[in-house]
């Protein structure tokens, strides 16, 4: 049981979403020269339609979806960062690693070069800093270090 908590405190959960977009994006196949992804005829398939009192149709693709479950996975990581446990500084080494991949395969890779991509970038970038942010903060309180001037 106390590995399954390491796991959890340790694992950065964003890699879940940024994973799922590999594994589409890896079986969609190459894109024709000059055109667009072939990710995008995928991800942008409509998953669920619900009819709104406005008389509008909401519809939510499958990029909405997953950009979805990685602000729900942005939330776990910001509430995970409180933790001032060497766990979670291997948490954010971790995020930091998977920005930088994430970074790396928006510029480089032609199936990840899509603005779902680049929203979920953007949030684990988010991820990064605000988990070092939070955990420097809520540190600084439990060892009641003053600020300059105080």
């Amino acid at each position: 049981m106390n590995r399954i908590k390491i796991f959890s405190d340790v694992f950065p959960y964003l890699a879940i979403p940024v994973l799922v977009y590999n594994l589409v994006a890896f079986f969609s196949g190459d894109a024709a020269p000059g055109g667009p992804p072939a990710i995008l005829a995928t991800i942008d398939a409509t998953v669920v339609s619900v009819p709104m009192l406005s008389g509008v149709t909401l519809q939510l693709s499958w990029a909405d979806m997953l950009v979805a479950l990685a602000v729900a996975f942005l939330f776990i990581e910001v509430v995970k960062a409180t933790s001032t446990a060497s766990a979670g500084i291997i948490n954010h080494m971790l995020s930091m690693l998977l920005f930088i991949i994430c970074l790396m395969e928006f510029v480089v890779l032609e199936s990840f070069a899509t603005a779902p991509f680049f929203i979920i970038t953007l949030i684990v970038l988010l991820d990064a800093l605000a988990g070092m942010v939070v955990t420097i903060v809520s540190a600084r309180r439990d060892f009641g270090v003053e600020g300059i001037g105080a």
